[in-house]
């Protein structure tokens, strides 16, 4: 019934140290980057805005990482509709694009000897990967889901987007960047596209502006007021919120600004959202590593229920939270993480007077939530570790990981 330790082992923390560097320095994101992009940049530019490239001839992949938001939803819809007709709703909440894009480490899964026994403390979970479950180890193979999925953009299949990607406006660009006769193979024409939208999404400085109050502040240009100060320590308060845990705040070894997550995967237990479509049927459940949208790692049933731990930046114009979006206020999933325990009550629902806990998982798999990580080991009845005037000061704190060009809600 326990699943991590509340920080990495020294030589995960090295890796991933390294890998930061080596990621960050070899594409100059420690800090800003110049607005000068590659030709396969400029054409992954226009692809990301082109809603032709749709089965409705509609949607573009900015329709739900909009720029305007942090290349995240536009709005507080739990799930965002896609496909021929714009009707088929996903399954999980739209995450941003800006900044997780840039550091991630690969996949990886610590070594289990009996992979039907749950985690325990001092365990390490997997780590890596795009994507809540991590299954695309690099953003060219993230892009192919979206262009084909029946719920996203809806092409039957690469070659159906080639033919779309040949009748846009800038297909002879295309070809001069990849050779005048890429339409005539429509599976490199695929994985071309695919290659120029990561090269937007890593090259482009938007996705990675570094210009926050809180960067200016660790660069020693901008002070805190005192709320925010408080805030700051009850983040990192190892007995309190515990957060800085799961989402260091700190410069990094090679003085790369922090993405507020450490890459890892969780299981928080948050409450059957029924705002998802999905959920109309009782049976089902989204189990993160488990499935539906993964499956290679189902038989390790520890697994079941974990999903990859967001970055926090620009979290203060969000208004969906969580992998299945249930909550819509960043002061309630505040709320929902310090009073998960202590008022259970207040989250999940109750038959007979008994509560029923972590409901959006099978009975048989909720022994993976994490009750071993400050603030998650209280019970009902005591105190939760912070009160509302500090939750407060908490997200005065967070809001000053808003970008200059992202508006707070």
């Amino acid at each position: 019934m326990m699943r991590r330790s509340s920080s990495p082992r020294t030589t995960d923390r090295v890796l991933l140290a390294l890998l930061a560097l080596g990621i960050g320095a070899a594409l100059g994101l420690a800090g800003h980057v110049d607005a000068a992009v590659s030709a396969q940049a400029e054409l992954g530019r226009q692809i990301f805005f082109d809603g032709s490239l749709s089965a409705s001839g509609q949607l573009s992949c900015a329709s739900c990482h909009d720029p305007a938001h942090a290349y995240g939803p536009p709005d507080g819809a739990a799930v965002r509709g896609g496909g021929v007709n714009l009707e088929q709703p996903g399954l999980r909440a739209v995450p941003s694009l800006r900044y997780v894009l840039n550091r991630t480490p690969v996949w990886s899964k610590p070594f289990i000897s009996n992979p039907a026994e749950r985690l325990l403390e001092g365990d390490e979970p997997p780590a890596g990967g795009f994507g809540w479950d991590g299954r695309f180890d690099t953003l060219e193979a993230q892009a192919a889901f979206p262009l084909l999925a029946p719920n996203e953009l809806a092409n039957s299949g690469p070659e159906e987007f080639a033919r779309r990607l040949a009748a846009a406006p800038y297909a002879e660009q295309f070809r001069r960047v990849f050779g005048a006769t890429v339409f005539e193979r429509p599976l490199e024409a695929f994985a071309r596209a695919r290659e120029a939208l990561a090269r937007f999404e890593l090259e482009d400085p938007s996705f990675h502006p570094y210009s926050s109050r809180y960067d200016d502040y660790l660069d020693g240009r901008a002070s805190l007021s005192a709320q925010e100060r408080r805030g700051l320590a009850l983040f990192d308060d190892v007995q309190g919120g515990n957060c800085a845990a799961c989402h260091p705040d700190r410069k990094g070894a090679d003085g790369s600004h922090p993405l507020f997550t450490d890459y890892q995967f969780e299981a928080l237990g948050v409450p059957r959202n029924p705002q998802l479509p999905a959920n109309a049927d009782p049976n089902f459940h989204d189990e993160g590593l488990c499935g539906p949208l993964r499956t290679d790692v189902a038989p390790q049933k520890n697994y079941c229920g974990l999903f990859k731990t967001p970055g926090l930046r620009n979290v203060g114009t969000r208004r969906v939270f969580f992998h299945n979006g249930r909550f819509h206020t960043l002061k309630e999933a505040l709320q929902f993480y310090v009073r998960r325990d202590t008022h259970p009550s207040q989250w999940y629902p109750a038959a007979g007077g008994t509560v029923a806990k972590f409901d959006d998982l099978p009975g048989e798999e909720r022994g993976n939530i994490d009750v071993i990580d400050a603030p998650l080991t209280r019970s009902a009845g005591q105190a939760p570790v912070w009160s509302d005037a500090q939750i407060d000061d908490v997200i005065a704190f967070l809001e000053t990981l808003t970008d200059r060009d992202a508006q707070l809600r």
